[in-house]
Formats: structure tokens, C-alpha cells, sequence
């Protein structure tokens, strides 16, 4: 994937350049505000699980924060047990703080592709249903423009089998999802999903972007 995608790759990295010039289920949640400044931007992602997500990122260089939670629904103040059951509409996500000088939005894209399969509609694996579906929400027209993008090269140069199902959305209210979600994979890493789900896209990750990673 990485040779197919070296020239969207420059491409973003020369954007981002640019800007440099320049269990309690009734738990009420506040939505989270975005913010962007020079040394700080927004990417918010669902690819499935969002402890699965959420693990990937964590590692990465410039990434400074990653936070669970739901996003693309109808419901306000939704409850995990709710959006697991798919009645709200929200899709579990995460949304990264990430530092555009260290990282840039095309590699977080990169990695987000290559971490999750964007192929299967309304599934990742063994976890079924609209919350696990592959959408990107961007915040700016850059952000649009690069992912539809990145998804077009994708399918002219046939990275995978089958076509790409990922929506592309204009963000909405993101709610952060109940504090036990938060940092599973690594608070949790003995149990059997972690095991033999988070795991395995971890090591993927090590072996092939280990230049991007924290430690």
C-alpha cells in the first residue's frame, strides 16, 4: 500500500507544510468542541470497534490525544448500550488531536486504511452493525478533499479486492464515550478480545510503520 500511495502522500505532506507558514449508562456526556490551531488539528475516524481504533493511534508520533466515542446520530447524549444496540444512528469513533508538523492528515488517512478493512459495510470482522461502519468526518474542505482523494486513488489502483464502502461526512456532534473506554486496549490488554483482535492490528502497525511510531 505504502508504493501505491507515495504521491498522495507528498501531496498532503506539502499541504501540511503549507499551514505551517501560516458502567454507568446514564451518564450525561457534553459534546466535544473542536479546535484547531497552527500546532493542533482534528481527525475523527470509525473503522469498527473503537478500541480497536483507538489503540492504533496512540502510538503514533504527533499524535497527542485520542478519545472514544460516538459520532453521526440522532440521539443526544448516547449511552454505549444504546449505540450497541444501533438505535441512535452514532457510529463508534474516535477523534485524534494530532500535530500537523509531526504528522500529517494524509498519514493519519494512511494508517486508518490500512488498519481496518473498508470493504465490509456495517461490519469489521465479528462486530456487526452501523455503529461499526467505515466512515471519515472531516472538518474542512482540505480535509473533504483529501480523503475523497486518497479513497479515489485507492480504487483506481485497486488497493483491495473489493470496493470501498467508507462514507465521507461532514462532522457532527462528537460525544465522548463513558470512561471505561478510554485507553482499553493497553488497561486491558489480557483480555481475549484484546488478545486476538487489537493485538495482531498492533504488531501490523510495529512492522510497518515503525518510523511513525512513538516508541
Amino acid at each position: 500500500m505504502k508504493k501505491l500511495l507515495m504521491s498522495f502522500l507528498a501531496f498532503s505532506a506539502l499541504s501540511c507544510q503549507s499551514q505551517d507558514t501560516n458502567e454507568n449508562f446514564a451518564q450525561v456526556k457534553e459534546p466535544i468542541k473542536m479546535n484547531m490551531t497552527e500546532n493542533s488539528e482534528i481527525a475523527t475516524f470509525a473503522g469498527g470497534c473503537f478500541w480497536c481504533t483507538e489503540a492504533v493511534f496512540l502510538e503514533l508520533k504527533g499524535v497527542e490525544k485520542v478519545l472514544p466515542g460516538y459520532i453521526g446520530g440522532t440521539v443526544k447524549n448516547p449511552a454505549y448500550r444504546e449505540v450497541s444496540n444501533g438505535t441512535t444512528g452514532h457510529a463508534e469513533a474516535i477523534q485524534i488531536t494530532f500535530n500537523p508538523k509531526l504528522i500529517s492528515y494524509g498519514e493519519l488517512l494512511e494508517i486508518f486504511f490500512a488498519t481496518h478493512d473498508p470493504t465490509t459495510l456495517n461490519r469489521q470482522g465479528n462486530d456487526v452493525g452501523t455503529q461499526f461502519r467505515s466512515e471519515v468526518f472531516y472538518y474542512n474542505e482540505e480535509q473533504k478533499k483529501l480523503t475523497e482523494d486518497y479513497i479515489g486513488l485507492m480504487t483506481l489502483e485497486k488497493t483491495f479486492k473489493n470496493p470501498i464502502v467508507t462514507k465521507v461526512s461532514p462532522a457532527s456532534i462528537f460525544y465522548e464515550a463513558e470512561d471505561y473506554h478510554q485507553n482499553y486496549y493497553n488497561l486491558n490488554k489480557t483480555q481475549s478480545y484484546c488478545t486476538y483482535v487489537i493485538t495482531p492490528k498492533i504488531e501490523k502497525l510495529k512492522k510497518n510503520y515503525t518510523e511513525k511510531l512513538k516508541n
